[in-house]
C-alpha cells in the first residue's frame, strides 16, 4: 500500500520486473476502488520508460474494472513502433490475471511548427482564492458531509476552486467549473514525471462537471458514477509544482454516459494540456422507478 503522506512520490515509483513490465503499489482513496488518476499516472510513467528520444504528446485509455486499492498493479508495455518522428506504445494494467486498464500512448520528437491556443479568459488568480482546506475549516458545517469528507481526504495537490456555490446550493446550471491546482510535494523536472503527475490530477472532478447541469453532486447516493475512458494531449512544457488552472466543462450527457472536457493553463494563460473523459453517470432507481440509495 502507498503511504498517503508521501502519495505522489510513491505513486510515481515503479519497480521494473521485466524488459517491458513494471509493478506499482496502490492507494485506497476511500471508494473501495483505485482512483483513476493513479492508474493513469502509473501507466503513463511505465510506458514512457520504454521510450528514450521522444516525448509523450497524447494518451487514450479505457477503464475496464475498478481495481482493488489494496493490491499492487502490474503494467505490460507493448513497443508497437519506433519511427524517426513518432513512437507508439500500448499498455495493459493487471491485477492478478484480470486486465483493469488499457492505454495507447504516442510520442513525438520535438520539432518547430505553427503555434496558437485558446485563451484562458478572465478568472481569479490563485492568490485571490482560498484553498479547499481553508474553505472546509470556515464553511464545513454548511457543506454536505460527503463533500467535506471527499475534500478532507489525502491528496498530493493543493486546490483552489473559483466558485464553490454549487456545493452549498445544488441547482441546475451551466456545466462548467474551474480550479487552480499545484503539487504540494516536489516533483523532479524530468518531463515523464511532470506529465504523469498532471495525469494524476486530470481525473479530479471531471465527471462531477456533468452533474452541474442537473443540480446534482458527485456524492448523491442515487447516482452511480465511474470513468469509462480518458484522453490527454500535452501541448507545452509546464511545472506541476506551479499553479495550473483546470477549466472543465461537459458538452453532452445521454444514455447513462456523460462527456466532459478539460484544459490546463499556466499562470501566464498559456494552454499546456487538454483532456477528455466519458463516464458512466447512471441514476439508480428501483423497479418502480423510485430512486434508491447505493
Amino acid at each position: 500500500m502507498i503511504d498517503p503522506k508521501n502519495l505522489l512520490q510513491s505513486t510515481l515509483t515503479l519497480e521494473q520486473i521485466g524488459p517491458f513490465e513494471y509493478k506499482a503499489q496502490s492507494f485506497n482513496p476511500g471508494w473501495n476502488r483505485i482512483y483513476g488518476g493513479q492508474i493513469i499516472a502509473q501507466s503513463m510513467l511505465a510506458s514512457s520508460k520504454t521510450v528514450t528520444d521522444k516525448n509523450c504528446h497524447s494518451i487514450h485509455s479505457y477503464f475496464m474494472r475498478p481495481g482493488d486499492p489494496e493490491k499492487p498493479v502490474t503494467f505490460h508495455v507493448n513497443p508497437i513502433r519506433d519511427g524517426r518522428s513518432f513512437a507508439t506504445r500500448t499498455l495493459e494494467a493487471f491485477q492478478g490475471e484480470e486486465a483493469i486498464f488499457t492505454m495507447s500512448a504516442s510520442y513525438h520528437k520535438d520539432e518547430p511548427g505553427f503555434d496558437h491556443y485558446d485563451p484562458m479568459g478572465e478568472v481569479k488568480m490563485p492568490d485571490e482564492l482560498e484553498s479547499i482546506t481553508d474553505i472546509i475549516k470556515k464553511m464545513g458545517d454548511q457543506l454536505p458531509k460527503p463533500v467535506t469528507a471527499y475534500f478532507n481526504r489525502e491528496r498530493p495537490f493543493e486546490m483552489r476552486p473559483i466558485n464553490i456555490s454549487r456545493y452549498l446550493n445544488p441547482v441546475p446550471g451551466i456545466p462548467e467549473q474551474s480550479f487552480w491546482l499545484r503539487a504540494t510535494s516536489e516533483v523532479a523536472d524530468e518531463l515523464p514525471l511532470q506529465q504523469a503527475a498532471l495525469g494524476y490530477a486530470s481525473d479530479f472532478t471531471l465527471l462531477d462537471t456533468a452533474l452541474i447541469a442537473h443540480g446534482k453532486l458527485l456524492f448523491d447516493p442515487n447516482i452511480m458514477v465511474a470513468s469509462l475512458d480518458h484522453s490527454i494531449w500535452f501541448h507545452r512544457p509546464f511545472k506541476i509544482n506551479q499553479w495550473l488552472l483546470y477549466k472543465q466543462k461537459s458538452s453532452n450527457a445521454m444514455g447513462a454516459r456523460a462527456l466532459t472536457q478539460g484544459q490546463f493553463f499556466n499562470l501566464e494563460g498559456t494552454l499546456v494540456a487538454s483532456t477528455t473523459q466519458e463516464g458512466l453517470v447512471r441514476p439508480i432507481t428501483s423497479p418502480k422507478g423510485i430512486p434508491t440509495a447505493r
